[in-house]
């Protein structure tokens, strides 16, 4: 609705633009063909009157536009019909009591045309020109009265449409934030029932079997319990991962690197480019949690000897890179759950990846290890209140 009438106020514009030149042109044409006496001062009035018109303005282009159409009235009464556009623009370059001023002025012009313009007047019809401006100022400003009431009624209608379009667009958000916080919840309870239970149950084991285990790998699987543990724990409470508390996006990667690396025993290089910056907690989250299930990937199945992470950073994207030596294997075979490329950790990522409106390429062949790619755009942190 708001379209078609914004549609309906630009033709309205257009054609009152072009109409002066046309009535112009007609007029002109009209009162050659009549072959009035004082055709030089027809033809620079007219021309004064077009170089005028380029030039549209408030006041005092109207009064200068009425004075020349006026003269031009006085000199050839076909000038009349160049004599209505005083009434659109009137409406559309005065306002209040001033458009009520521009009717009378162009009806009194008008007026004159209609009585064969000065020469007319001159021969005593002084009478009816004055009873003519009289009538045809009346008429016009009841007309305009009631086109000035549709027009401050179309203004009203606008804004309620732009109204209830900010009202529509408020419900929208509320209704998507009420969704994402009850996904958070669900996603919390199940966290909380599941992993977090299952990962404490770990920790209880291995406690108890750590006398007669091997004690370094036993205190690495300690430790790694209990920091997924109290990863899952954050999530529930919707925290940020906690390298990313204590460090920006390009230490929490190094970092992470550098635990995987010395829990797997895998060379693992990190290397950062562009302008490192802060992003939104949602893009960084994205970019850590790739790197996680990458490396997580590369342990389970890439028979690897090194591993190189690249962040980049540029002027509307950020990249991270996760290249491997490994295995490698074939991205368009069939692939099943609980292969590399076939668990829900790579469904996460993309889901993760999409909802940023970023997107996740994986390169790979046998024996020519694996490239992976995760793209989001670089989108700044909320300014705080």
């Amino acid at each position: 609705m708001t379209t078609e009438l914004d549609r309906w106020e630009r033709r309205e514009i257009t054609a009152f633009t072009v109409l002066p030149y046309a009535l112009l042109a007609i007029s002109l044409l009209l009162t050659l063909l009549a072959r009035p006496e004082h055709l030089p001062a027809v033809l620079g009035l007219a021309a004064s009157a077009a170089l005028w018109l380029l030039r549209p303005g408030k006041g005092l282009h109207y009064t200068v536009l009425m004075a020349l159409t006026a003269a031009l009235v006085a000199l050839a009464p076909f000038f009349g019909l160049f004599a209505f556009i005083g009434y659109p623009q009137a409406f559309l370059y005065l306002s209040g009591r001033g458009r009520y001023a521009g009717v009378a002025a162009t009806a009194t012009i008008s007026a004159v045309a209609y009585l064969g313009g000065w020469a007319g007047i001159e021969a005593g019809a002084w009478w009816e020109w004055l009873t003519v401006s009289v009538l045809s100022v009346v008429l016009a400003s009841a007309f305009f009265f009631f086109a000035d009431l549709t027009h401050q009624r179309n203004d009203r209608l606008k804004e309620a449409l732009q109204e209830n379009a900010d009202l529509h667009a408020q419900l929208l958000i509320h209704a998507r934030a009420a969704g994402v916080l009850d996904e958070r919840q669900r996603m919390a309870g199940e966290i909380h029932d599941t992993l977090a239970q299952g990962l404490a149950g770990i920790i209880t084991q291995l406690q108890a079997a750590e006398h007669t285990m091997d004690r370094r790998h036993m205190t690495t699987a300690i430790t790694l319990a209990r920091e997924s543990l109290a990863e899952a724990r954050r999530t529930v409470h919707a925290v940020e991962p906690s390298l990313l508390a204590e460090a920006q996006l390009p230490g929490a990667v190094e970092e992470l690197a550098h635990r995987w690396s010395q829990t797997n025993e895998i060379a693992a290089t990190v290397t950062t480019t562009g302008d490192a910056r802060p992003m939104h907690p949602d893009v960084e989250v994205a970019l850590l949690r790739t790197a996680q299930e990458a490396l997580t990937n590369v342990a389970k199945h890439a028979r690897a000897t090194e591993v190189t992470l690249t962040l980049s950073y540029m002027e509307d994207l950020v990249t991270l890179d996760v290249r491997d030596d490994g295995s490698g294997f074939d991205p368009t075979a069939n692939r099943s759950p609980g292969t590399r490329h076939g668990g829900f950790g790579l469904t996460a990522m993309r889901h993760r990846l999409q909802r940023l409106t970023g997107h996740l390429t994986i390169e790979s062949e046998p024996g020519a290890g694996t490239a992976l790619s995760a793209t989001v755009p670089a989108i700044p942190p909320q300014p705080t209140a």
